[in-house]
């Protein structure tokens, strides 16, 4: 354990160094963590108190290694826990924060305003509600809640919880004058939905800083409402990259991807500089759109920003943008490429490989992924179960849904089942196929009956192809392909009473006839007869 000394000589000689302010990665972090050791200063409360502040809050990516130090550390005190639980609740695992508010409680300390702030911020993002009710009644018995600071984290949790009643309470009561309890509830609202509250709350703000006009902006967004949102932004008096970014985002997300590109053009042409969510959201347009070209330029504008060092998540939306967009050596290009590859790295390129028609790279590169010990998730066996559809390669498929279920434990979802019938489907497997249906654990849906109704069409197999349209027909009655691709069976085996008992089903139910077109009209032969046989070809989504 580190025992606290004093070293007030070695601590002046420390304080009027640089070395605080050189301080911005893991790597200088150690190299100063090692002087205080060195100096004799790493037990001196106030030096302790400033490594543990850089570490859990100043450089990025260190909260484990605070998490060391702070366990060394035999006493700490207030603002040491504060410090944590606040790095903590700002990290993709913000219980680590709530589990050191407990063990904070158990060893005695008693919490400040600060400390329920930072760990009610925890619940917020965990949506912990009934735990961040117990906080709020430890706040009202410890005297807090009059305090700005908690009662602003109070409404910011209650709105963002969906207790609207109990922020909106806390606001009328005494929070009009400040602009972060407007924000906070204004957001609370338009979460929900309720975007007319919300915008109503938004114009009678008393004084709007910038984040307001982004909570507002954002909403509208979200919701759809481009032309609403595009007015507010037009107004914003000085825009930021989150304003920028919830304009594109929205339009992406109503599939409005040009004007999201003209939208991060003119960004660019302002000054404005784009961080990696914008570059999420333009990858995803580049990608809906199609356009090669206008990826590429995308792709470099990345490389320029980052210069050549591109983060896993933009990486992987390069992949998927190259894949989506038809150019899968780019895609390969961007993954090999990689320093650091997560289970969606390779998942979108093994998917994009397999949707691309090279099943064969696609499971070559899904055996190197179980070689180098990443772990595949439900989403990979996707890609790889349709690869092996695609090559035909019935044993692997087998092979790799077993693996799935037995090795790695998930449970096989309609994708998995669905991929596993056309593989049987494709191989003329058909009688199996049926059996494979039967066993499934979860109701087969529409799409698995017609994918295999495709199959006994490819094959020829009427009797089946009968049975796999009985159970099309008691889920949905109204798809004139499901009766075209029977009624094509019969036609394939020149039973033309078949052909039109199909008929006679379809206009009994009234069925429409859509995007058919004729075949073997007005020729009598052993292949044809005078009846209309209608064609239409299928095509698996899953």
């Amino acid at each position: 354990m580190i025992r606290k000394r004093t070293n007030d000589n070695s601590f002046n000689r420390f304080q009027q160094s640089s070395l605080w302010q050189k301080c911005t990665n893991f790597r200088s972090l150690k190299q100063l963590h090692a002087f205080l050791i060195v100096n004799g200063l790493n037990s001196t409360t106030s030096v302790l108190r400033e490594l543990i502040f850089v570490s859990a809050i100043v450089v990025s990516g260190t909260m484990d290694y605070a998490h060391q130090l702070f366990a060394q550390i035999s006493q700490p005190d207030i603002f040491m826990w504060n410090t944590m639980i606040r790095g903590s609740a700002q990290t993709l695992k913000p219980a680590t924060a709530v589990s050191l508010y407990t063990q904070m409680e158990n060893r005695g300390v008693r919490p400040d305003k600060f400390t329920f702030s930072f760990v009610l911020k925890a619940c917020t993002k965990l949506s912990w509600v009934k735990l961040g009710f117990g906080i709020h009644g430890k706040v009202l018995k410890s005297g807090f809640q009059s305090n700005t600071f908690v009662r602003n984290t109070l409404i910011y949790f209650h709105a963002n919880c969906g207790d609207l009643a109990t922020a909106r309470a806390l606001f009328d009561a005494s929070a009009k004058r400040e602009v972060v309890p407007w924000s906070a509830l204004t957001a609370g609202y338009a979460r929900r939905g309720k975007l007319d509250v919300a915008r109503q709350l938004f114009d009678e703000m008393p004084m709007k800083d910038l984040v307001s006009w982004n909570v507002m902006i954002t909403a509208y967004a979200k919701h759809g409402e481009m032309e609403k949102a595009r007015k507010l932004f037009d107004e914003v008096p000085k825009k930021d990259v989150v304003t920028w970014n919830a304009m594109i985002a929205g339009y992406v997300l109503s599939r409005l991807n040009k004007e999201a590109l003209e939208m991060f053009d003119a960004m660019r042409d302002l000054g404005q500089r784009p961080d990696d969510v914008t570059m999420l959201s333009i990858l995803s347009a580049s990608a809906d759109l199609g356009d090669l070209e206008i990826g590429k330029k995308i792709h470099r504008s990345i490389f320029d920003m980052c210069c050549g060092d591109l983060s896993v998540l933009l990486s992987n939306a390069l992949i998927d943008m190259y894949a989506k967009c038809g150019s899968i050596g780019n895609a390969l290009e961007v993954f090999q490429g990689m320093r650091k590859k997560d289970t969606s790295s390779w998942n979108s390129i093994i998917g994009g490989l397999a949707l691309h028609g090279h099943a064969e790279e696609s499971i070559n590169l899904f055996q190197e992924m179980l070689r180098l010990k990443m772990k595949p998730n439900e989403i990979t066996f996707v890609a790889v179960l349709v690869a092996c559809s695609h090559a035909g390669k019935v044993r692997e498929g087998r092979m790799y849904f077993n693996l799935m279920k037995n090795v790695f434990k998930i449970e096989p979802n309609i994708k998995h089942y669905g991929c596993m019938v056309d593989i049987l489907g494709r191989a003329g497997l058909l009688i199996e196929a049926f059996d494979f249906i039967d066993t499934m654990e979860i109701e087969p849906n529409a799409i698995i009956w017609r994918t295999l109704l495709g199959a006994c069409r490819v094959h020829g197999d009427v009797e089946l192809g009968r049975r796999a349209n009985e159970q099309l027909l008691k889920m949905r009655k109204d798809e004139s392909g499901d009766y075209v691709l029977l009624s094509n069976i019969y036609a394939s085996q020149g039973e033309w009473d078949g052909v039109q008992k199909v008929r006679k089903l379809m206009d009994d139910g009234g069925v429409k006839k859509k995007d058919l077109f004729l075949f073997g009209y007005g020729h009598r032969n052993k292949h044809t007869d005078p009846a209309v046989v209608e064609s239409v070809s299928v095509d698996h989504d899953f």
